[in-house]
């Protein structure tokens, strides 16, 4: 899948040394994990858990140390990137979101009903996949304009491939840009794109465990959306069981239910949105 966190079937040090190599990075201050402490795992004893040490992760034939160490070589180069789009941003009182999700959870469908809401409001979106423009193709339908981003083996968007994009945007002083990531409950969870929020988009057919399971990706959002809410009633899903799995691992974050398709707690939506806007516009 990803040839930057090295989920390839690639080598990984091989990967991850021809990647620093070839961006030329410096070795930077000791990164501060952003992933939370996961608490150690229940279940059988020999079951197999690999994400127990400081890296969250282990590859064969290197350290924990080296793992952290080539973590934070390439989320830092990232977040000059993040750190540039934010500033450009801000300064023409943009906000910017970033939606992540699984793939099917309904980022498309959510966005063209939210650009036809929204009306005359300026925006853009930035539509992030590995291959072809169909996100994108179904976005320009509604009149909003779209660039696609297709990331190859990449299985998230960073902070460089937004900077491109937001240099073939003319977005207007105080418009809304959405950022719709890679499909990916993983990878998307560490970079920063310079956005003000990440949104997490779950659709409610994908089980109630899902944030239990993936957790630095709810962790690391300020808003849940739990979309297609007129499934549930068809597929015995519990909506409170999901909020309070949300909140074991985000106690801060905030949870809206709604039907990109029904059109059911959009207001909700649209209402979060305008409020951000005029607190960035303030």
């Amino acid at each position: 899948m990803c040839t930057v966190c090295g989920c390839s079937g690639h080598s990984v040090e091989d990967q991850f040394r021809a990647h620093l190599e070839k961006t030329g990075q410096a070795k930077p201050a000791p990164f501060a994990m952003i992933a939370p402490k996961h608490a150690a795992p229940t279940g059988h004893s020999h079951d197999l858990h690999m994400g127990l040490g400081p890296a969250g992760t282990e590859v064969p034939g290197m350290s924990q140390a080296r793992l952290i160490e080539i973590e934070t070589d390439i989320l830092n180069k990232n977040n000059s990137y993040a750190a540039r789009n934010r500033t450009a941003l801000s300064a023409k009182g943009i906000l910017a979101v970033n939606l992540v999700s699984s793939p099917g959870s309904g980022k498309t469908t959510l966005l063209c009903r939210t650009i036809e809401m929204l009306g005359a409001q300026p925006l853009a979106v930035i539509e992030g996949d590995q291959q072809t423009s169909n996100d994108a193709d179904r976005i320009r339908a509604t009149g909003a304009p779209a660039l696609q981003v297709n990331t190859g083996k990449g299985c998230h968007l960073d902070g460089n491939m937004v900077e491109q994009a937001l240099a073939r945007l003319d977005l207007p002083a105080g418009a809304l840009l959405f950022i719709e990531n890679v499909g990916n409950l993983v990878c998307p969870a560490a970079f920063d794109l310079g956005e003000d929020a990440k949104i997490a988009i779950l659709s409610v057919t994908e089980g109630e465990d899902k944030p239990l399971k993936y957790p630095d990706m709810f962790a690391a959002a300020r808003l849940a959306i739990l979309n297609k809410i007129d499934l549930a009633p068809h597929c015995d899903v519990d909506l409170d069981l999901y909020e309070a799995n949300l909140r074991r691992v985000n106690p801060e974050i905030e949870v809206l239910r709604l039907s990109a398709r029904t059109g059911e707690g959009m207001a909700g939506w649209i209402d979060w949105l305008r409020r951000g806007l005029a607190a960035k516009g303030a």
